[in-house]
């Protein structure tokens, strides 16, 4: 009875794409097959694909294991068994085949034949060395990579939307970069971004659209903000953030209060949710019960029903307040937002509790103070760390804000910002309180929408004219 052959090979990394490697493996198995006689019934590639990860597909592999199954072949031949598998486990499931059901398994270098007892004795040593090498390769380069990182070196391989290869800024996407960092701070929603930048034909590096999900790796990605990262996070060493020998396209403060905004559960579920499209919906709130209003065809409504309102009308009285304030001559100084001293000051509070904590950290580890100690002195400063990143993001916020309010003519600005924007600013301003409207009214109404401003020299509520 002829015996039946199947051909695997494979070739981890193909640099010219010419398949030349895999050439020379089919010529020798194919004398192998010819040398005994067996008939040759498939060939399985796998070109430029890695057999050190088990987890990565495989496809000719996968189809080889498949026709095994249905009983296409009775032999197998590849060059050599590192070919076949680098997985002690992989190659153990191929020994049971050898051994229950008769399959014969040679390599065409000549070392394993685990048709016999030394071939599968030989076949396990090699596949045991060949894992050890991955995982010290793996070592190797996973402290090559930390290495690089702590240095602040630009990280090998795809290069970042924003940045030539060379690491230099690329000013026609890192102005796009600039946009959705300022977008999103200011109130715009993830989807809200990604859909203009679609409508404007701006397309990714990779030349798709962009969406939700590409925006927010953008957003989350510290190396915008100069930050030197590894495994996605900030390299921190001895208690401070590791700089990157790249040109920072945002400032580190903006990407803290992006990332914070991010991380937010609040941002989905209320006044601060992701995609708003009314100008009041979770912003303004219900008088009764100070929940945040919903929306609900042209009304704003409390969610426990206390009230309803026309939108149209409440968001005309709105807008005609916020105008009025933003026409004012001392409009400038509302916001806190813009003192760099106190800017500066958080900036360095933030490095001085992370050093702080950092000295902890390393007297615990050295036995020098005990765990309630630890326990202690590190929950102080992560709370003062806490607390003045949370200010420096409302500070970052508020500056958002100022880009309108600084503006030559803010109304102007104000009514061409997006509706996010225009969001941000009306929060960062005031507080809007709907109240019922009287019985029997059939005209609106201001004085049942309350206006609280929130800076100290704001004027009292007033109807616009």
């Amino acid at each position: 009875m002829t015996t039946r052959c199947a051909l695997y090979l494979r070739v981890s990394l193909d640099r010219t794409g010419d398949h030349l490697a895999v050439d020379r493996q089919r010529e020798d198995c194919l004398e192998i097959a010819r040398l005994r006689g067996w008939t040759v019934v498939g060939e399985y590639v796998d070109n430029s694909i890695s057999a050190s990860n088990a987890a990565k597909v495989r496809p000719g592999y996968e189809r080889l294991v498949s026709d095994f199954d249905a009983g296409a072949f009775d032999a197998l031949v590849c060059w050599d068994l590192d070919r076949l598998t680098r997985q002690p486990r992989q190659l153990e499931d191929w020994i049971d085949a050898a051994e229950e059901r008769g399959l014969r398994l040679v390599t065409a270098n000549g070392e394993a034949d685990l048709g016999t007892d030394g071939g599968r004795m030989f076949a396990r040593v090699k596949a045991a060395v060949a894992r050890s090498e991955v995982e010290r390769k793996s070592a190797r380069q996973t402290r090559a990579l930390r290495q690089r990182a702590e240095r602040g070196r630009l990280p090998a391989g795809v290069r970042l939307t924003g940045y030539a290869t060379d690491g230099t800024v690329d000013e026609v996407e890192a102005s796009v970069v600039r946009e959705m960092f300022e977008r999103f701070l200011v109130g715009d929603s993830l989807k809200a971004i990604a859909a203009d930048l679609e409508r404007r034909g701006i397309v990714t590096r990779s030349g798709r659209p962009w969406n939700p999900s590409s925006v927010r790796t953008v957003l989350l990605n510290p190396r915008y903000a100069g930050l030197s990262v590894y495994k996605g996070a900030p390299v921190v060493k001895d208690g401070e953030r590791v700089p990157g020998a790249w040109e920072p396209i945002v400032t580190e403060a903006t990407y803290d209060a992006v990332r914070a905004r991010l991380a937010d559960p609040a941002r989905k579920s209320n006044r601060k949710g992701t995609h708003r499209r009314h100008l009041g919906s979770g912003l303004f709130l219900c008088g009764e019960c100070d929940k945040p209003m919903r929306t609900h065809n042209s009304r704003y409504r409390c969610p426990d029903a206390h009230l309803m309102r026309s939108r149209g009308q409440v968001d005309d009285f709105v807008l005609r307040v916020v105008r009025a304030r933003l026409a004012r001559p001392d409009l400038r100084d509302l916001l806190a937002s813009s003192n760099d001293d106190e800017s500066a000051s958080l900036t360095a509070e933030i490095e001085d509790q992370r050093r702080r904590l950092a000295a902890i950290e390393h007297d615990y580890d050295e036995g020098h103070i005990d765990g309630r100690r630890y326990a202690e002195a590190s929950g102080k400063a992560r709370a003062r760390l806490d607390a003045a990143q949370a200010r420096r993001t409302a500070l970052t916020a508020g500056s958002a804000a100022s880009g309108i309010l600084d503006a030559p003519d803010p109304v102007a600005a104000f009514d061409s910002a997006s509706l996010g924007a225009r969001r941000t600013v009306i929060d960062a301003l005031l507080s809007v309180r709907l109240m019922r409207a009287p019985v029997g009214s059939r005209t609106f109404n201001p004085d049942s929408v309350h206006i609280e401003w929130r800076a100290p020299s704001a004027p009292s509520t007033s109807t616009p004219a």
